[in-house]
């Protein structure tokens, strides 16, 4: 759980502070306007690394414990994350596709 986790996190801040929008499949960013692509990969991105932390910290309690105190937190993180890619989607893009 842990290095996928990482890879999340990795992916999201290289999506949000290298504004590398190719990350992102294609058809998520057609409509997008130039002067959107900053606060869209913004938004994207911590979306991204929220679900990450979440995946990390699920990780790090299931190493610790055996409890559903983990994958709790996992929902709650990547409710979050993925609201946010969705809000910005129907911001930015006008739609999830």
């Amino acid at each position: 759980m842990i290095p996928l986790g990482l890879i999340s996190t990795f992916l999201g801040w290289r999506i949000w502070k290298k504004e590398q929008i190719t990350l992102i499949h294609d058809y998520h960013y057609a409509r997008v306007a130039e002067s959107d692509k900053k606060p869209y990969t913004e938004e994207v991105g911590k979306g991204c690394i929220i679900i990450g932390i979440g995946i990390i910290l699920t990780g790090i309690i299931n190493l610790i414990g055996n409890t559903k105190y983990g994958w709790i937190c996992f929902v709650i993180f990547a409710v979050l994350g993925i609201g946010m890619m969705f809000r910005a989607q129907k911001k930015y893009n006008g739609g999830l596709f």
